[in-house]
């Protein structure tokens, strides 16, 4: 498949959002049951940071759009279409986080409850995102529970990270809170590292259930496909093959694997070790998981390999 980078910049951005708003969720319950003080500035501008990101996902959506006029329109089908479901989930999302985000300002006492609506709508946010690519039962590498379960783990690191940083900035009277939202943030970091690598075996142990033999309906041992039938390319050629080399493949691959997990974690170390931090080497290690995660993200749609590329492949 062809990565569009308005997708990959909008799943990247909201996921950072939705596992920052569940680290604002975590703090504000912590804070109700006395385990730690009420950080007012750390949760309002988290609140903020949010509602950036996602507004800035938004906007990178309507790139991949041909007609963003007719965007409403996608909602139309969300009895049967999860991205319709996506599309109606989002907003719902950034004005739950406004609300809690107004509410914090205010001092309002029903904050708690509007940051555990925002944090419930983060949740189903991630299902519908996920599902929009797990039910493509034809592409064999999107279609398995790992495609949901990595896009919230990896959602959750990157707002985790987030939230480590920010609070170095917000709640230096309170350096508990930065020492275990770090911890928090490692874990999280070093579990959706883990989730990945066993999405990637999973899919390179995949048996392929179309070949050109059953493709054909022919069954000798040898068949070669040469030719589309035209001279340019089409759609399927344009859509379906990302058109990078082998050497631009393991490049994204080794930036996921520095950028995305390794870097952030040994940044986040010290700092879950109980160790000051310099705040802004938690920025730095936010920066680099998503410039990780684009990598991975990049990686998750070209190495999908779709059916029809079996006519294509050797024209594409």
């Amino acid at each position: 498949m062809k990565p569009a980078l308005s997708v990959l910049l909008l799943t990247t951005l909201i996921g950072a959002a939705q596992g920052l708003v569940l680290a604002l969720a975590g703090v504000e319950l912590a804070s109700w049951a006395g385990a730690v003080a009420l950080p007012t500035t750390f949760l309002f501008a988290g609140a903020v940071l949010a509602l950036l990101l996602s507004a800035a996902g938004l906007v990178a959506s309507f790139f991949h759009l041909g007609h963003p006029e007719r965007a409403w329109r996608a909602a139309a089908m969300w009895r049967t279409s999860w991205l319709s479901r996506e599309v109606i989930v989002l907003p719902a999302f950034m004005g739950g986080t406004a609300l809690y985000g107004l509410a914090r300002w205010a001092g309002h006492p029903t904050a708690l409850l509007l940051v555990l609506l925002a944090g419930a709508l983060a949740l189903a946010l991630f299902v519908c995102t996920g599902m929009v690519y797990a039910a493509v039962k034809v592409i064999r590498e999107w279609a398995s529970p790992f495609t949901v379960v990595n896009y919230t783990a990896m959602g959750a690191a990157s707002g985790l990270t987030l939230a480590t940083a920010l609070a170095a900035f917000t709640a230096l009277n309170a350096p508990e809170l930065g020492v275990g939202l770090g911890r928090l943030a490692l874990a999280a970091t070093l579990l959706a590292a883990g989730l990945r690598l066993a999405a990637q075996r999973r899919n390179q142990r995949l048996v392929p259930k179309t070949t050109l033999q059953t493709a054909i309906g022919v069954r000798h041992p040898r068949i070669v496909q040469k030719s589309q039938g035209a001279m340019g390319g089409s759609f399927n050629t344009r859509e379906f093959f990302h058109g990078q080399g082998e050497a631009f493949v393991r490049r994204q691959a080794v930036r996921a694997l520095l950028a995305g997990w390794l870097a952030p974690s040994l940044m986040l170390l010290p700092l879950a070790l109980g160790a000051a931090a310099l705040p802004w080497v938690l920025v730095a290690a936010f920066v680099a998981q998503c410039w990780g995660l684009l990598s991975e993200r990049w990686l998750f749609f070209a190495q999908a390999r779709h059916p029809q590329n079996l006519y294509h492949s050797s024209t594409a």
